[in-house]
Formats: structure tokens, C-alpha cells, sequence
């Protein structure tokens, strides 16, 4: 049910630039056929992005970025060669502190961070939140995925973005606070999870995370990615979202798409209401 006197800002936190490999497994527009195989790689931008659900029950956030530091903190994994961090004319590069202050909010105006899963351009700035105040949640089956990492990754997994850190579980699909509820999307990560929101004038919107990378992934046919933990599962959470899609009329907004990012209504003047 949607709630009333519910605004949905979507917050810029940072771009990267990558290979579209890593994100998108399609034939031709980029895995090419020998009579291509000389082709420029397929670079391009993936943005990242936080939601701040300003409701009346408090202040959520979905997600958090990428780290303003993100040369040093990547640089033992790789990432920073792979997923560079596109600078702005400002220096600024729409990190989420940034736009948080934009929006005249600091961490700890927060109520629930809530985190999709906690792959390194997700959780990065999770520690920012480590406030007394601001509760923060992500799936069970994330956590339990996490427990068994050593040393400084597994893959995109950075331990030290939240480890230390208190951290609810959420098992099964729930509804966090009237209208706002968030939806089990495993297969990118263990416990990758979507966001949805029942908005009383614009109607339901999905935010997928990457449980779909972009549009051109989600199909139909849905494409696959090189990022992805189990494609049976991951297959299985597209058509899951795909069905919510098709029962409710929801608007998709997916994880890292650049031609949508364009489209986006961005914090702080405009909103989704």
C-alpha cells in the first residue's frame, strides 16, 4: 500500500567507466564475431546511484556508492585498472557525502540504511553511517555469504567497506515501512536484494541494483553478465521481478544503466512523489 506525503530522491554517487563485458554477455554489441575481433573494446559509463525515501516513518537510504578514495582502496583488488571513477569538473564527482549535503542531510539524519548487497560500488561508504543512530540492514543470506571471507576481497566483496560494522539480516521479501518494502533478488551476490516503493501519484517503481544491470539486460530474453555469482538464481530474479513488473505496471530503474541515468528525476529539486 502506498503511503502518503512519500518523496524518492535519487542521489548521484559517483561513475564509473568498464569494459560493458564485466556487465552485459550480448553478442555483436559486445562479444564480436571474428570479422570484429580487431573492434575497439566496448567501454562505457556506469553510473551508480543512492535512493533517499524521505517518508513518514523517517529517512532511508538505499545504497551508497563508490568511495571518495577509491584509487588506494581499489588498488589491492585490481578494480581501480578495471572500474576507474570518472572525475568531475569540480573534483566532486557526485560522491555520496556530496550529494547528501545537497539535500542538507548529514549520515546521521539517516534512519535505515539499507544496503543491496555489499559488493564495493554498493557498501563503500556504509562506514559513514556508523553513527549510533542509523540503523543498517541488508540480506541474511548476504551476511552469511560474507562471513567466510579472508584476506583483503573475494572478488568485489571488500570486507574492510563493513566489517565492525552492526548489520541486520532480512530474510524474504518485507515490507520495511508502509510502501516501502524490499524484494529477494539473489544470484548477482548470494543475497542481492531490489527496492520497492508504492508511490500514492506515480506508481510503483522497482529499483533492481544489480539484480539487472540495465535495460538491454533485462530482455526479454534477459542477457547475462560476467558479474554473477549463480546464473540460475540470478535468471531466476529476473523473471521474479519481471512477474512484479507485469502484476503491478512498475516503472523499472535499473543499477548501472547510463542511457537511463539521463532520465532519472536527481536530487535535491526533483522527486518521485
Amino acid at each position: 500500500m502506498a503511503a502518503p506525503d512519500m518523496k524518492v530522491h535519487i542521489l548521484d554517487t559517483g561513475t564509473m567507466e568498464a569494459d560493458r563485458t564485466w556487465l552485459l554477455l550480448a553478442p555483436h554489441s559486445v562479444i564480436k564475431t571474428r570479422e570484429h575481433k580487431n573492434d575497439p573494446r566496448a567501454w562505457g559509463q556506469v553510473p551508480t546511484h543512492a535512493v533517499l525515501i524521505d517518508h513518514p516513518d523517517g529517512k532511508i537510504l538505499w545504497d551508497t556508492g563508490v568511495p571518495r578514495n577509491w584509487r588506494q582502496h581499489w588498488e589491492p583488488t585490481g578494480f581501480h585498472e578495471f572500474f576507474p571513477v570518472l572525475d568531475d569538473p569540480d573534483g566532486d564527482s557526485g560522491y555520496l557525502d556530496s550529494s547528501l549535503s545537497q539535500m542538507g542531510l548529514a549520515p546521521d539524519d539517516i534512519d535505515l540504511l539499507v544496503l543491496s548487497h555489499l559488493h564495493f560500488d554498493h557498501a563503500a561508504n556504509a562506514k559513514m553511517f556508523d553513527n549510533g543512530k542509523t540503523r543498517i540492514v541488508t540480506s541474511q543470506a548476504e551476511l552469511d555469504g560474507v562471513a567466510g571471507i579472508t584476506g583483503y576481497n573475494q572478488g568485489a566483496h571488500i570486507p574492510d567497506d563493513y566489517k565492525g560494522l552492526n548489520i541486520g539480516g532480512i530474510t524474504g521479501d518485507d515490507e520495511i515501512v508502509p510502501g516501502v518494502s524490499v524484494i529477494q533478488t539473489p544470484g548477482h551476490t548470494w543475497g542481492t536484494m531490489s527496492l520497492r516503493v508504492d508511490l500514492p501519484n506515480e506508481g510503483t517503481k522497482i529499483f533492481t541494483s544489480d539484480a539487472v544491470y540495465m535495460e538491454e539486460s533485462y530482455g526479454p530474453p534477459a542477457i547475462g553478465a560476467a558479474i554473477v555469482w549463480s546464473s540460475l538464481d540470478w535468471l531466476a530474479s529476473v523473471e521474479k521481478l519481471r512477474r512484479i513488473e507485469q502484476e503491478t505496471g512498475a516503472e523499472m530503474i535499473f543499477g548501472h544503466d547510463e542511457a537511463q541515468r539521463q532520465t532519472f528525476k536527481m536530487g535535491p529539486d526533483e522527486y518521485y512523489s
